[in-house]
């Protein structure tokens, strides 16, 4: 997999003329070279329909008179840049127009992304209608006539649909289109048939060619799903609306998956479809830089100019990026990520307390893994997040955030962990059997309930890092348990005079605690350890500091009490991230630190602008491997360094974005 790569949008109406006029092969060159381009995704088909090349499948834009892809394919390869090539799957608002009954409708007959043709925008097609043959035959003829190093296809994933077509075949099975069930198994099988199709498209013609499905969320626990792909791109476009949380949680799923991965990030100040707009070359470089120290290469988002011109300023900022990566690759490639916490997703497992029919709302799970990966980056914990299919016997703690439930095969799992010495910590109703009655785990506590008062309080019987002993609120949900016979308790929990109501209520938001021990609420059990409250969601929403120092207190314990202490020790600021790869074929591993702090501008856009200077940075790595060379990379400048006892020390000098240190053995 090319690690330098741009994904070159072109989504041209019919209104403008003259496409590709002043396209230049020299140009597009020209401009590759400067951006250190090794790979860009060119468009056979966009979203308003249109081919960029002769076509008996599809139809050549109006405005374009020669076969831009082809010139685009023969200029990228002529200097060993290799070119995968992207079709609009999901959209074509050309085709919407001429068969909007093939379109996706919900129950109310409205359509998908644009409501109707009364709107500009786009509206998306349904898959189980002729369209899936029209867009086969594009896909093949794409193949027959390029050299296409792999198929890009965007807007497609697994969606509800009441179009008359779902409608009738629901009928034809049997059923009816009121039976939500039945329905979402046929959406299922809609998608299935379309992957299939791809697939066969594409790998009768080039049986190893690359071919990835873009959804724009890689859906965790749906491994079936990812398995369409036989690579990852991993869209997540800080200021596009995913934020700069979005891709850490993102890549540590996807890297697990053993599949290679690409984080695509854009060069625009805010998303797709904005031409003129530019961020600061240190943005790009500390999204560049982050891919790479998740195991992941870097994808760039771009987008031409009707005319076929690129961009020069565009792909000066890339270079600044892309000449950074291309030093640090053989650093990069072929890696495992190094873990101690493992962090089963609130999203992967799929079900919450009390719900046994596996549906739920999306909203209390995004916050609970969002909140978690936030506290482990913050906290400089070596971590994957992970699903239900996944390994446990490689980490330390495991991490049930907030509302996940415990099926049957998860409990089996999960004893086998603590029974070799594993723990694991549960909050809010994780932890809980699937009717919510009792816990699973012996974590120290028995449940009694939800509390009816919110918010409440909890007293930590330990010191916080940076606050002196207090009562600290919780705006998140809290629950009341009971101390088990084994347990422990770490911790109280204090209810406030009264909730606020029409007759009740006191100062300008909430009452304040009763200062009234109200039961336990951190429990400590000998399979780990039990938090009455839904802390990583309060984290995700109102970034508490005695939330954070609290979760990272109890996560220090358990892994101590689990193997002694965490594998990596690092005095970075609280926005430094740091990651640990391991490179079985080189007998080396690589620690990855990254700093920067983005900045809230305008109304809702995340900024990356400064990178500052980071002091020498103190490191203690646990590792009985005798060591060979320790070194910066990719200065290739070696550190002084000891190891005894099991642990290695050094010092890392002055750094800025993104410093790796390279561990031989």
């Amino acid at each position: 997999m090319r690690f330098r790569q741009v994904h070159l949008d072109f989504h041209t109406s019919e209104a403008i003329p003259e496409i590709g006029r002043h396209f230049s092969q020299k140009q597009f060159q020209d401009m590759l070279k400067l951006g250190h381009v090794d790979s860009i995704t060119l468009f056979s088909k966009c979203h308003h329909g249109w081919a960029y090349h002769p076509s008996n499948a599809n139809e050549i834009h109006p405005g374009l008179s020669f076969d831009l892809l082809g010139s685009q394919i023969e200029a990228a390869h002529e200097i060993g840049v290799k070119t995968p090539v992207y079709l609009s799957a999901g959209l074509d608002e050309k085709l919407a127009r001429r068969h909007p009954q093939w379109l996706i409708r919900n129950r109310q007959e409205r359509t998908q992304w644009a409501a109707d043709f009364m709107e500009p925008g786009y509206h998306e097609f349904c898959f189980n209608t002729p369209y899936l043959d029209m867009l086969t035959a594009q896909v093949r003829e794409t193949l027959e006539r390029y050299d296409a190093d792999g198929i890009f296809l965007d807007i497609v994933g697994v969606r509800e649909c009441y179009c008359q077509n779902c409608v009738a075949e629901i009928r034809r099975k049997g059923s009816d289109p009121r039976n939500i069930d039945d329905m979402r198994a046929m959406w299922e099988e809609t998608y299935s048939r379309y992957g299939a199709a791809m697939k066969e498209a594409v790998h009768s013609l080039k049986p190893s060619l690359p071919i990835f499905h873009n959804n724009g969320h890689i859906r965790r626990g749906r491994r079936d799903l990812a398995a369409f792909n036989t690579h990852l791109e991993l869209e997540s476009l800080p200021t596009g609306g995913w934020g700069y949380d979005h891709f850490p949680l993102s890549v540590r799923y996807a890297q697990g998956l053993g599949m290679d991965v690409l984080g695509m990030t854009g060069k625009f100040h805010k998303s797709w479809g904005e031409f003129g707009g530019f961020k600061h070359p240190n943005a790009l470089r500390y999204e560049a830089a982050l891919s790479l120290a998740n195991g992941a290469g870097c994808s760039i988002g771009d987008q031409l100019h009707p005319l076929g011109i690129m961009d020069q300023a565009t792909y000066a900022l890339i270079g600044e990026a892309y000449a950074e990566v291309e030093e640090k690759e053989e650093w990069c490639r072929n890696t495992t990520a190094v873990a101690d916490i493992a962090l089963l997703s609130a999203e992967a497992a799929g079900s919450s307390a009390g719900d046994q029919s596996g549906a739920s709302n999306a909203s209390p799970m995004d916050w609970a893994d969002t909140g978690a990966v936030r506290i482990l980056l913050e906290g400089h914990l070596l971590f994957d997040v992970i699903d239900k299919e996944s390994d446990l016997h490689t980490y330390k703690v495991i991490i049930l955030p907030d509302c996940i439930a415990i099926t049957p095969d998860l409990r089996k799992r999960l004893d086998a962990f603590t029974a070799e010495g594993g723990k694991v910590l549960a909050t809010g109703q994780s932890g809980l059997m699937q009717d919510g009655s009792k816990f699973a785990l012996d974590l120290g506590a028995e449940w009694l309930g939800t509390s009816s008062f919110n918010p409440t309080y909890v007293r930590p019987d330990f010191k916080l890092l940076s606050l002196r002993p207090s009562s600290f609120l919780v705006y998140a949900d809290g629950y009341e348990i009971g101390l088990a016979p084994e347990g422990r308790s770490l911790g109280s929990r204090q209810n406030p005079y009264f909730n606020r109501d029409l007759f009740t209520f006191t100062s300008h938001l909430h009452a304040p605690s009763d200062m009234q021990d109200a039961g336990p609420g951190i429990t400590e059990g000998p399979e780990g350890i039990y938090i009455g409250w839904n802390l990583f969601t309060d984290y995700a929403k109102y970034g508490s500091l005695p939330v954070k120092q609290i979760l990272l207190y109890v996560l220090d314990r358990l892994l101590e009490s689990a193997a002694g202490e965490r594998t990596l020790h690092v005095n970075l600021p609280a926005q430094g991230i740091v990651t640990l790869q391991e490179q079985y074929a080189e007998n080396r591993r690589v620690l990855h630190l990254l700093y920067a702090s983005p900045v809230r501008r305008g109304k809702d856009t995340e900024i990356i602008e400064d990178l500052p200077t980071i002091h020498p940075t103190e490191i203690r790595l646990t590792e009985n491997r005798p060591v060979r060379k320790l070194y910066l990379a990719p200065q290739r400048m070696p550190l002084v360094f000891t190891q005894e006892n099991g642990r290695i020390s050094c010092t890392v000098p002055e750094w800025s974005c993104h410093q790796m240190v390279v561990v031989e053995f």
